[in-house]
């Protein structure tokens, strides 16, 4: 008899992406357990966060399952096991100096919970590939019982790690903070939402595009999808104008009128002047939808040009009949019987 899967979502970081696994046989867990998992970089102790009820497929055709829940023992083997990354990472920076590789750091060390792996994280702001294979082999004769990787990560990532003030003034950076993946950011984002593309106001500590600007841009987009553009030609209640700016969250429209005056109004009371002026001309075209026939409307010709109605003749009274010859005429004479009427 197949047991029926139990999805739970596990993540190995503080702030980090979470992974879904099968707890169908430790049935006894709860959210903030810590759990012992396979995984394609070997065991590796995580917290479970949340229980999914309806599961996407799994992109392998099955998920892995919980190897066990940590124990104490388990615990404290994490604990040693940091401390040994710290004294990595060291000493892997330590070596780098002595090789004299130019634009790359070490940004942190990671070990996998049973030890058979060891992780570099390097960043570098140099373009292409950085050959690190001497730096690989020194740490791999270092750290023989472990397998010695080095892999590169993002600037965002390496603000991730190593946290601090954000831009803004927050004392914890978004992505320290909550942000478990990081979306593409362009500047078209700032320029829909008004910001000024001062490198100051937009650039993240990362040297990035900040990862606030996607935050209310949805929104933004939505709001602006009912204004006019800036420099269009409106109505407005006091004449027409062009629109010199847009506030699209409260939908008022700066309009700099004909007469010179510089007014905000709502959305409501601005209508394009395109549209009208089209409207206008459109009334005045003749009309289109008799070809074969004639219109009835009156709009295919100018009133200038149209004829005259043409008035009907007078009706002509019938010829009166001489009395001398209604007298001579003889009348018919028809038969009457009492009691009945013709």
């Amino acid at each position: 008899m197949s047991i029926s899967p139990i999805i739970v979502g596990i993540r190995f970081q503080p702030v980090g992406k979470i992974y879904h696994f099968d707890a169908a046989h430790s049935q006894d867990l709860q959210v903030g357990d810590q759990v012992v998992v396979e995984t394609s970089r070997g065991l590796q102790l995580g917290e479970v966060t949340e229980f999914v009820a309806n599961p996407a497929p799994p992109p392998e055709g099955a998920w892995k399952s919980i190897h066990h829940k940590a124990t104490p023992r388990d615990l404290v083997l994490r604990q040693l096991l940091q401390k040994k990354e710290l004294e990595a990472m060291i000493n892997c920076r330590a070596k780098l100096a002595e090789l004299k590789t130019p634009g790359v750091k070490i940004v942190g060390a990671e070990y996998t919970f049973d030890g058979s792996r060891l992780s570099f994280l390097y960043s570098t702001e140099a373009e292409g590939k950085i050959e690190l294979r001497d730096l690989r082999n020194a740490m791999q004769r270092i750290y023989p019982r472990a397998k010695v990787e080095m892999r590169q990560i993002g600037p965002r990532d390496v603000a991730k790690m190593l946290g601090g003030m954000g831009a803004c003034g927050i004392d914890s950076r978004c992505c320290s903070r909550f942000l478990t993946d990081f979306s593409p950011i362009s500047i078209k984002m700032a320029k829909e939402q008004g910001i000024s593309l001062t490198p100051s106001e937009i650039t993240g500590m990362c040297g990035r595009l900040r990862c606030c600007l996607i935050y209310e841009y949805e929104q933004y987009v939505e709001a602006r999808k009912n204004l006019p553009k800036r420099g269009k030609r409106v109505e407005t209640p006091k004449g027409e104008g062009k629109v010199l700016d847009v506030f699209p969250l409260r939908q008022g429209i700066v309009v700099l009128l004909d007469t010179g005056l510089q007014q905000e109004f709502p959305h409501d009371q601005i209508q394009p002047w395109d549209e009208l002026e089209a409207l206008r001309r459109k009334s005045q075209e003749p009309c289109g939808e008799h070809e074969n026939g004639g219109c009835t409307c009156g709009k295919d010709r100018p009133a200038e040009a149209s004829e005259p109605p043409i008035e009907p003749a007078p009706k002509s009274e019938p010829p009166q009949m001489p009395v001398s010859a209604f007298k001579k005429k003889k009348m018919k004479k028809w038969p009457r019987e009492s009691g009945k009427n013709y």
